[in-house]
């Protein structure tokens, strides 16, 4: 009876996905017309190649977004260290694109690592798709589960791995209602290295089969680089003037941390807000918002420095939080007002920042637990209660070095996920460079 109820469920998602493909055109012109889509890649959307397949075995490595894309970058070029295979690696989004290509040009890897958008998970996108790549091992980041992406893979041929995996307990409620789709996804995968025991646990729980607990790749990325001497034009810039950083903030968070600014300000003259969104796109109604309350703004991407009389801050550009981290000692992590689930704190940590963040932190719940352990973040409830912790942090400096620290140690112990996602990926990358 289960085994039928998943090919059922499969089934259905099967047939409603290729009856669907006329939509893709459509789909894809609106969110080129939104900015969501690369309008010169499109045609990889549907499974059409850019770009010749390199000669001898190909390990292909998905990663949906900036997040992942940041985690599985040191992995892959950890597997293309060896010389043995080439790396297809696969983004959703513009922005991860362009922080992907930037890593993997072929001046570094002679050629061997290639950048593709993902096609839609359509049965006829991923067919075309795999046929030009034929890849024999396919590695998933976090919680990658697109059922045509999956099943046509495994038909394949190719190995399936899940790396980075995580299962929050929303996630996993909501699979729980479809455990006979869930199960028989999951086991296509030959392993599955889970964030924690607590993913781990979930996912034996839905039916995964070989599952590891190797840690969180993200404990193992390098801080994000800043140019020194674009720093030091900030700070002489910016001299001894109170501030405070807003990061990757989201739609519903702009108002509040704007809220918080200017009752901030109300007690710090001179202040500045370093004011950075997760989506550089929406950087006209963020000036909108800033300019309809009689607020002063400069932009990253027109070249400019804070003025003396500049209030807000925007970096509206991709690829410089290591700059706008830096720039001031107190961050706020967004994606936690609103109710997006958090996004994770640990670059902030590892640059040594005082750590400030709203109550939705489910999509982080191990990092922020951590760092509440060794005091080094802090859980603030709305705009005003985090405009009081931010002026405490401002009249009490010492108090912010040791938030920092805290903060930065409880990242530094969680350190090894990738040198241990490595050796269990072992077997199957060698099984891939000899061709079986």
């Amino acid at each position: 009876m289960a085994e039928a109820a998943r090919s059922r469920l499969l089934r259905v998602y099967r047939f409603a996905t290729s009856m669907a493909h006329p939509l893709a055109r459509p789909l894809l012109a609106w969110r080129t017309r939104h900015g969501k889509e690369d309008p010169a890649h499109r045609q990889e959307r549907y499974g059409e190649a850019s770009r010749p397949r390199p000669d001898g075995p190909l390990v292909w490595v998905h990663a949906a977004s900036v997040g992942e894309t940041m985690s599985v970058l040191p992995m892959i070029e950890r597997i293309l260290s060896n010389g043995k295979v080439s790396v297809l690696m696969t983004t959703g989004t513009m922005t991860s694109t362009k922080i992907a290509k930037a890593r993997l040009s072929a001046a570094r890897f002679g050629g061997r690592a290639t950048h593709q958008y993902i096609p839609l998970d359509g049965p006829r996108f991923v067919r075309r798709f795999l046929d030009h790549w034929k890849p024999g091992l396919a590695i998933f980041a976090e919680s990658e589960l697109w059922p045509n992406l999956i099943i046509e893979t495994a038909r394949s041929g190719a190995r399936l791995s899940l790396v980075n995996a995580r299962m929050s307990d929303r996630s996993f409620r909501r699979w729980q209602k479809g455990s006979s789709m869930i199960g028989a996804l999951l086991s296509h995968f030959d392993l599955c290295l889970a964030q924690s025991e607590g993913d781990a646990e979930r996912l034996r729980a839905l039916g995964a089969g070989a599952v590891i607990c190797s840690g969180n790749l993200k404990y193992d990325v390098p801080a994000p680089a800043a140019d020194d001497a674009e720093l030091s034009r900030f700070t002489g810039a910016l001299g001894g003037r109170p501030r405070w950083t807003a990061a990757s903030l989201h739609p519903g968070e702009d108002e509040p941390i704007l809220d918080a600014h200017q009752a901030i300000a109300a007690r710090y003259s001179g202040l500045l807000t370093v004011f950075a969104p997760r989506h550089p796109a929406r950087a006209a109604e963020i000036v909108a918002a800033i300019e309809a309350r009689g607020l002063t703004v400069a932009m990253r991407s027109r070249g400019e420095i804070p003025g003396v009389d500049t209030d807000i801050y925007l970096f509206d550009t991709i690829g410089e939080m290591g700059l706008a981290y830096r720039l001031a000692p107190i961050v706020f992590v967004g994606g936690s007002l609103a109710a997006i689930g958090g996004h994770n704190p640990i670059e902030a940590a590892k640059l040594a920042s005082a750590i400030l963040h709203g109550p939705h932190i489910s999509n982080s719940t191990e990092i922020y637990a951590a760092l509440h352990r060794a005091g080094g973040a802090v859980e603030v409830a709305d705009a005003e209660e985090l405009a009081a912790r931010v002026c405490q942090f401002l009249s009490a400096p010492d108090d912010v070095g040791r938030h920092a620290a805290a903060a930065n140690s409880a990242v530094t112990d969680f350190s090894g996920a990738l040198d241990r996602s490595m050796d269990a990926l072992d077997p199957l990358l060698a099984a891939v460079a000899g061709g079986r």
